[in-house]
């Protein structure tokens, strides 16, 4: 698993890569963290790109809700860009586009959290 910031005017975008399973789920969740404490998502939306990600499992959905509720919590919001097909399917299932809202670019999430 990687997580690296993209520099982006008027969002904080972060381009996740590879997979988020048990092995990786807790470093996921760290440099989420780590990466926040940088950023203020209440003055600039936060969009995880997900083009490079290939796979997540039910631990990986659970370190995306506690950064969601620390986003929220802060007046901030968060959306998830272009989710693999096999990604798509796993957040579909687990209605997990109720928690977080689904794009498919980064440019989209952009747009549309920053109304």
């Amino acid at each position: 698993m990687q997580l690296t910031s993209r520099p982006h005017p008027g969002a904080t975008v972060l381009v996740a890569a590879e997979r988020i399973d048990q092995a990786s789920a807790g470093e996921f969740l760290a440099a989420l963290q780590a990466e926040l404490k940088q950023h203020d998502p209440a003055a600039a939306p936060v969009v995880i790109d997900f083009a490079g990600v290939d796979y997540i499992s039910s631990v990986g959905l659970r370190a995306l809700m506690v950064i969601a509720r620390e986003i929220k919590a802060g007046k901030g919001k968060i959306g998830i860009a272009a989710l693999q097909p096999l990604v798509r399917e796993v957040f579909g299932i687990a209605r997990f586009d109720l928690v977080i809202p689904c794009f498919d670019s980064v440019e989209d999430a952009i747009a549309k959290l920053s109304t």
